[in-house]
């Protein structure tokens, strides 16, 4: 019964063990099912789960019909006009990062957004080339495609590697779709939650450190060779400063002027949003302006500079990967798989809350698989999503993936028709336009401070990704910050928190005793909080830390005492000791024997309860003993080990815990656990953890239950501090008031 008395309450009820409050409300024993009940389920085939399941791959079913053409078609297509001009640029430029032509790019802009149209989830993202994948793509690219070392760049040779370069690409990116699809199927879309925000923003502000690097070789124009393998961005930036005298002025001057352009409307963009009615498109204006400068001005001619060149125009037959090439990408498929798919996601997320509709992480992968097994197939290469393509979607308007659609259709538009125009842009332009998107991952670096002063381990996550990934290379570097990450989450749980509570404010509050000056607590009575599992790495560090709460090693004074016993029942034997009515009267001079002497060969039997039923007396631990005799002072009578925080202890901690358990309960200290959760008893009377010494009894609803019916048993065992009033109007209620003064109502006494 509860009582509102202002802003207090007052609640009557009885002090509960675990078994009690389940016998009294009847609890019932449900049936779990197990893990073949959940596969009976999932591979139940019924017509309303096939609907279900088709509706679910593919999601366009779903959201098609009930499009609202008048309302979002305006929005829809000028979103779509402006993400397909900027996704142009961006595949033009993403293509150098991968260390492929331009053209193919606009391959990787195009078929991943057709397939994302039938089978994603998201409706406002852009689906395209993301200059981290390029960059890891590029990686494999170099790795398996070197540079002509010969020197000999004819236009043959040039023709060959670039070809080649182009099937490496492609192969890769196919793999990595596979890998997207195989985890989809399997319903492993879950497996984003171990990439934190700390290792994303860490990971990418790294590639964007390899992206800075990588097209240097473009803003100078130098022969720059690529170094995919630990370290090779020094290697890279060795390479660049040794050549840095042969630097292209006309290219430099060009990409200077190009990045500060954009940075500065970008900036006005950003600042005046909400005035604007769209976006400046700057890439675009750019890119126009830079290619008729550059056609009327002749720069190939006359400053030497890199242009673009002939693009491809239409497409290529689909192509099926390189099986060699496959073999030895597994590790980079792998990496660009789960990147592009946790970078998509994050993105989608974003939008997804901010529009209110959900979202399918299989299904989103199932959707990245095939984009880039389609986009594999025709000569393209890695795609996910880029934050300013999808800012640009959903800023101007996009409402669905009809923007992304119309998107593909300015796509194929400069394809097949006004690629060409395109073929005196320099290539400095395009490496500067992608430089020009790494502004929002090049401010990350802000979140350092942010993150030391909110939550150290993350700040050492983002900074062990950065270092590794910067460092060690994309693909290792990654590898390298998800291991250290679940090393922190393995420290953490393995060093848990451990603190001893009190009672605050004589209520029933327990906080931990050092934060808080008006406490009380119960003498002889301890109260011990893990907030943490506990499992195998843990135990040893839980019980330790349980020992120092209490001040003494129950093992330790067990064994003492039973050492003890052995003594007196010998000094018994020779006459050396009287009997009295009260104590033990010692009627020889004391000789010392050593431990290894008593022991005997027996040191299993120390640590077997006490037993004094062949003694005249019982002993009393804590009075004075016999000469000679000496045992630990244990000045505590109850612990009370708080589990509302233990979400699951494994097997192996089982067995020590009951152990430790075992040795404070033959010392005759009472142990009383409160708070476990739900199915806890269940199984630990499943692994028989339960015996004559350790029994359910000891589990409390919370530890105020176990406290009060503590001092409830010690005040009983001394009545005279006992103060039992008989509530009026009733024959078996009763207001207990121990002697500390803590109140609560009781049934039964």
């Amino acid at each position: 019964m509860v009582e509102p008395v202002g802003n207090h309450y007052v609640i009557a009820r009885p002090v509960y063990s675990e078994s009690l409050f389940n016998e009294e409300h009847g609890k019932l024993h449900r049936y779990h099912k197990t893990f073949w009940d959940h596969l009976k389920l999932y591979f139940r085939c019924t017509p309303q789960r096939l609907k279900k399941i088709a509706l679910g791959l593919f999601p366009v079913v779903s959201w098609l019909p009930t499009y609202r053409f008048r309302e979002w078609i305006l929005g829809d297509i000028v979103a779509g006009i402006n993400t397909g001009l900027v996704a142009v640029l961006q595949g033009l430029a993403f293509a150098l990062l991968v260390n492929v032509p331009p053209s193919y790019g606009l391959y990787a802009v195009f078929f991943p957004v057709l397939v994302y149209f039938i089978f994603g989830t998201s409706r406002h993202i852009s689906v395209g080339p993301f200059p981290v994948l390029s960059l890891m793509v590029g990686g494999a690219v170099v790795r398996l495609v070197p540079d002509d070392s010969t020197g000999n760049g004819t236009s043959t040779n040039m023709s060959a590697i670039n070809d080649e370069r182009v099937m490496v690409a492609a192969s890769v990116t196919f793999l990595s779709g596979v890998f997207q699809l195989l985890l989809g199927i399997i319903q492993v879309g879950f497996i984003v939650i171990y990439l934190s925000q700390s290792l994303i923003s860490g990971f990418t502000t790294a590639a964007a450190i390899h992206v800075v690097v990588s097209q240097l070789k473009f803003i100078l124009q130098l022969p720059v060779p690529g170094f995919n393998k630990p370290f090779g961005i020094i290697y890279t930036l060795e390479s660049v400063f040794s050549q840095i005298t042969k630097t292209n002025i006309a290219d430099l001057v060009t990409s200077l002027l190009v990045l500060l352009i954009v940075f500065v409307v970008k900036e006005v963009n950003d600042r005046y949003k909400a005035k604007l009615p769209i976006p400046i498109p700057v890439e675009l204006l750019v890119t126009v302006l830079a290619a008729l400068i550059s056609y009327f001005v002749n720069f190939e001619e006359k400053f030497n500079v890199a242009v673009v060149g002939k693009l491809e125009e239409g497409f290529q037959a689909p192509a099926a990967p390189d099986a060699g090439v496959l073999q030895k990408c597994v590790g980079d498929s792998i990496s660009i798989a789960i990147v592009g798919f946790a970078v998509a996601f994050s993105v989608a997320k974003v939008y997804s809350i901010k529009h209110d509709y959900p979202l399918d992480g299989n299904q989103e992968l199932i959707a990245f698989g095939l984009g880039n097994i389609v986009g594999g197939s025709f000569k393209g290469f890695a795609s996910s999503t880029a934050l300013s393509r999808s800012g640009v979607q959903e800023s101007t308007g996009g409402k669905t993936q009809i923007a992304g659609v119309i998107s593909a259709l300015i796509v194929l538009i400069v394809i097949l028709a006004i690629g060409f125009l395109l073929a005196p842009l320099q290539k400095s332009v395009l490496a500067a336009l992608a430089l020009g998107n790494l502004k929002g991952m090049l401010m990350q670096f802000k979140e350092i401070g942010v993150l030391w002063r909110k939550d150290k381990y993350d700040c050492v996550i983002w900074v062990v990704t950065f270092l590794a990934a910067v460092f060690l290379g994309l693909d290792i570097g990654l590898a390298t910050a998800v291991a250290f990450q679940l090393l922190t989450v393995v420290i953490r749980s393995q060093i848990p928190s451990c603190t001893v509570l009190a009672n605050v404010g004589r209520s029933n509050i327990y906080r931990n005793r050092k934060d808080y000056t008006d406490i009380y607590e119960p003498e002889g009575v301890k109260i011990f909080r893990c907030s943490s599992p506990i499992f195998f790495a843990n135990i040893e560090f839980f019980r330790e830390k349980l020992i120092t709460a209490v001040g003494f090693n129950p093992l330790r004074v067990l064994r003492k005492r039973n050492k003890a016993l052995r003594k007196i029942r010998k000094m018994l034997k020779k006459g050396e000791l009287q009997v009295t009515p009260v104590c033990l009267i010692c009627m020889a001079n004391h000789t010392h024997e050593s431990d290894e002497e008593l022991d005997n060969n027996r040191i299993e039997e120390l640590d077997q309860p006490t037993n004094m039923t062949d003694l005249p007396i019982q002993i009393n631990w804590g009075a004075d003993l016999p000469p000679g005799i000496t045992v630990p002072q244990v000045n505590i009578h109850s612990i009370v080990l708080d589990f509302s925080s233990v979400s699951f202890l494994d097997f192996s901690a089982m067995r020590v815990l009951q152990k430790t358990l075992k040795e404070f309960v033959r010392i005759n200290i009472d142990i009383y656990i409160a708070g476990a959760h739900e199915g806890f008893l269940d199984k630990l009377e499943r692994c028989a953890f339960f015996d004559e010494e350790i029994k359910p009894s000891m589990f409390f609803l919370t530890i105020h239950d176990a406290v009060l019916h503590i001092l409830m048993k010690k005040d009983i065992a001394s009545s005279p501090k006992l103060k039992l009033t008989e509530e009026k109007g009733s024959s078996n209620n009763y207001i207990i008031i121990p002697s500390n003064g803590l109140r609560s109502r009781e049934c039964t006494v």
